[in-house]
């Protein structure tokens, strides 16, 4: 292999780097939300709790997420959120119907007394 070939590899590695450490960051304020947990509490598999907080706030002065959300809502497909009855069970106390109101008995050894 040529040094032009060699060269011309790294910065696919690099980048393939850059883009799974992204998704890592991104995953871990994700998860974050998703738990409603402090910073601190994320777990070690995401790396360093302080590095991602600040990683964060930049992303946050610079727009970075307002950005990444407006790209996601014009481009969205909604078909995704359809929901309907095979997804969704109620329970079945839900169903509307007049509550039944249960009479109490006290058992055999309360009336002993």
């Amino acid at each position: 292999m040529g040094s032009h070939q060699g060269s011309a590899a790294r910065p696919r590695r690099s980048c393939r780097r850059k883009r799974t450490r992204n998704r890592l960051f991104v995953d871990a304020v994700l998860y974050r939300y998703r738990a409603g947990i402090p910073w601190r509490d994320l777990p070690e598999g995401f790396g360093d709790p302080i590095k991602i907080h600040t990683r964060f706030s930049r992303w946050a002065r610079s727009a970075v997420w307002e950005r990444l959300f407006q790209h996601l809502a014009a481009d969205a497909d909604n078909e995704y959120a359809m929901i309907d009855s095979t997804i969704v069970r109620a329970h079945q106390h839900s169903a509307g119907a007049q509550k039944k109101t249960a009479r109490t008995r006290r058992s055999g050894a309360a009336r002993a007394d």
